[in-house]
C-alpha cells in the first residue's frame, strides 16, 4: 500500500515520520504537534526529542531508540505497532527528507503494506543558519547543501557561488577547507561552524577557510553542527540576534512551584535564558478544616464585605472549598474583592472573579492597605473583612485593617511548608556554580532554598524582588547583584536581563567573547574567539 491521502483518523493502524526540527521544540510544525498528540506509540531519541512528550497523551507508549538503535528493531517496532491499528510517530532528526537515517525504515514499512506519512521538519540548513544571524541565500546565486559524509571530491564544490551549507562534517573542518582553497576557493573566503543550533548551547565560530585551523582548535565543536561557507556569513554582525539575547544560554534557578513560576520562566525564555524550577515550599490544606468551613458558609450567608486575596495559593484553597460544596464564582456577588497583586489577580480572573481593589503602586500588604477605604458606618453595612492566608503570613494586614476601623477574620486557607531537597545534581549546581543566576521572589524562598539544597556559589548572580529579601539574602550571607525596580517577578526577571546585557555589552567593548558568570567559575570550560 502506498502512502495515502485519506483522514489519518481513518486508517486502522499507520506510522507517521516526523522531523523533529533543528532543535530548538518550538520549531516543531503544527502537522507534527497534532499527530503528536494522537500518537499512540512514539518512537524517538528521548535524550535529543523529550521535550516534545509534553504534546502527547498521558497514556502514550514511548520508545527509546537511544537505548535500543538498532535499525530493524526499530522497523520491527513500528511495524507491529501499526499492523496492531495503533497510531505510531517515529520522530526524526530535522527534517526527514534531509540525509535521513530514517530512509529504510520507511522502505520497511512499505514492503510491509504499512500505512505510512512523511512530515517535513524545518532543515537545519535554513533554520541554524537563520538563528545564527546568516541569511541562507540572501543576494546569493546558489544555495548548495552538502553532507560530507558523502563526499569525496571538494573541488567540485569549490565552485559554488552562493552559500555552501556543510553537514556532518565538523570532526573535519579543517581538512575541508583546505580542499575548498585546493580547488579554487580564495583562503579569505568567510566561514562560520556552528554548533547545536537553535538550542540554548549554540555556539558559533567565525573564521576564513585560511584560519579555520587555529580558529577552531580550542573551540570544542562536536555535532550536530553546520559549517557554512560563503560571503553571506560576513552579514551575521548586523543580524545576529539568537546569540546576542541579553541571558543567551543562562541557566537561571527559580525557586518556587511549577504554576507560581509559569509566566516568569515563560520570560526568562525571551531573554534567552534556560529556567529550572526548584520549590522550596511545599503547600497543604490546613490541619483541621472547620476554621475554612466557617468562612465559605460566612461569605455565603452574608457575613463579609470584604475578602482579600494575598496570594494565588489563597485563591486556589477557596476554589477547592467552593468546589467542594458545589459553589463557584457567584457566590462572590455583592462583595468586594481585594488581590495583592498581578498574580493573585490573575487567578482571580481565572476563577471569573474580577478584582475590585489592587494596589497601583508596591504589590504588598503595604501597597494595598495604601488603598484600602476606612469603614464608614454609612456606607458600608457591614464592617468584616475575610482574609484567606498562608500560616504563617505576617500581622501587617490585619493591624492596618484594624486600624482603618474593620473587622478581620484571618483564616489558615493553607499551610506552607518547606519542601523536599531537589535532587543531588541540582543541589551540587547549586552549590558549584552550575546555574548563572538564581531569582528570589520572597524572604521565605532564600530561607527555603539554603535549608534544602546549601548556599549559592559565589559567582552566581542574585537577584531578589526588593529590599526586605536582599536583607535576608545577605543576612545568609549572599551577595545582592539585582534588584527589581519594584516588588514583581516581571520586573525581576527584566532587571536581571538589563544585568545579562550590560555583561555582553562590557565583554564586547573588550573586544572579549561574552561568558555566562558559570563559565567564570574555576575549571569552567572557556571558550576561545
Amino acid at each position: 500500500m502506498s502512502p495515502a491521502n485519506h483522514s489519518t483518523q481513518t486508517r486502522s493502524g499507520f506510522v507517521a515520520f516526523v522531523g523533529a526540527g533543528p532543535g530548538d521544540e518550538n520549531l516543531l510544525t503544527l502537522r507534527g504537534a497534532d499527530l503528536l498528540g494522537r500518537a499512540d506509540v512514539v518512537v524517538l531519541d528521548r535524550q535529543a526529542y523529550g521535550s516534545l512528550l509534553r504534546h502527547c497523551r498521558e497514556d502514550v507508549e514511548v520508545v527509546d531508540i537511544s537505548a535500543d538503535a538498532a535499525e530493524n528493531s526499530v522497523s520491527l517496532k513500528t511495524i507491529q505497532a501499526a499492523k496492531a491499528g495503533r497510531t505510531v510517530v517515529r520522530l526524526c532528526s530535522g527534517d526527514p527528507s534531509f540525509f535521513s537515517s530514517v530512509t529504510d525504515e520507511v522502505a520497511a514499512c512499505a514492503k510491509a503494506d504499512v500505512d505510512f506519512e512523511i512530515v517535513p521538519g524545518v532543515p537545519p540548513a535554513t533554520a541554524v543558519l537563520t538563528y545564527a544571524g546568516i541569511p541562507p541565500a540572501a543576494s546569493a546565486p546558489e544555495f548548495r547543501i552538502v553532507d560530507a559524509a558523502q563526499t569525496d571530491d571538494w573541488a567540485k564544490h569549490a565552485a559554488c557561488e552562493g552559500t555552501l551549507v556543510i553537514y556532518n562534517g565538523v570532526a573535519d573542518a579543517v581538512p575541508i577547507g583546505k580542499a575548498l582553497i585546493a580547488g579554487g576557493k580564495p583562503d579569505s573566503t568567510p566561514v562560520a561552524v556552528t554548533s547545536d543550533g537553535t538550542t540554548t548551547e549554540q555556539y558559533t565560530v567565525v573564521s576564513t577557510l585560511g584560519r579555520l585551523g587555529p580558529d577552531l582548535k580550542h573551540a570544542g565543536m562536536t555535532e550536530p553542527a553546520l559549517i557554512v561557507v560563503g560571503d553571506a556569513v560576513g552579514m551575521r554582525d548586523r543580524l545576529s540576534w539568537f546569540e546576542t539575547k541579553s541571558l543567551f544560554g543562562w541557566r537561571v534557578l527559580v525557586p518556587r512551584t511549577k504554576e507560581q513560576s509559569a509566566g516568569l520562566s515563560e520570560q526568562l525564555r525571551s531573554y534567552g535564558a534556560v529556567p529550572e524550577e526548584v520549590p522550596t515550599i511545599s503547600v497543604e490544606p490546613p490541619r483541621t478544616p472547620q476554621q475554612m468551613d466557617r468562612a465559605i458558609k460566612g461569605l455565603v450567608t452574608g457575613r463579609y464585605e470584604w475578602v482579600a486575596f494575598t496570594s494565588a495559593n489563597a485563591v486556589k484553597a477557596v476554589r477547592e472549598k467552593f468546589e467542594e460544596y458545589g459553589l463557584d464564582a457567584r457566590a462572590f456577588a455583592g462583595l468586594k474583592v481585594a488581590a495583592v497583586g498581578d498574580a493573585t489577580s490573575r487567578a482571580l480572573v481565572e476563577f471569573g472573579v474580577k478584582p475590585d481593589l489592587m494596589p497601583t503602586g508596591e504589590q504588598s500588604s503595604e501597597g494595598l492597605l495604601a488603598e484600602w477605604p476606612p469603614y464608614d458606618s454609612m456606607l458600608d453595612p457591614i464592617n468584616r473583612v475575610l482574609l484567606p492566608r498562608a500560616d504563617i503570613a505576617t500581622e501587617t494586614l490585619v493591624a492596618g485593617l484594624t486600624q482603618l476601623g474593620w473587622e478581620c477574620d484571618d483564616v489558615t486557607a493553607y499551610r506552607t511548608v518547606r519542601a523536599a531537597p531537589p535532587p543531588a545534581p541540582i543541589r551540587e549546581a547549586i552549590k558549584g556554580g552550575g546555574f548563572d543566576a538564581v531569582l528570589f521572589t520572597s524572604s521565605s524562598t532564600v530561607r527555603n532554598l539554603v535549608g534544602i539544597a546549601g548556599k549559592p556559589h559565589n559567582v552566581t548572580v542574585i537577584a531578589v524582588i526588593g529590599p526586605q529579601t536582599a536583607k535576608t539574602a545577605e543576612e545568609f550571607g549572599l551577595r545582592v547583584d539585582v534588584m527589581a525596580d519594584k516588588p514583581s517577578a516581571t520586573a525581576l526577571a527584566a532587571a536581571l536581563a538589563d544585568y545579562g546585557a550590560k555583561m555582553r555589552h562590557a565583554a564586547v567593548s573588550a573586544g572579549e567573547v561574552p561568558r555566562r558568570p558559570s563559565q567564570m567559575r574555576r575549571g569552567a570550560r572557556r571558550r576561545v574567539k
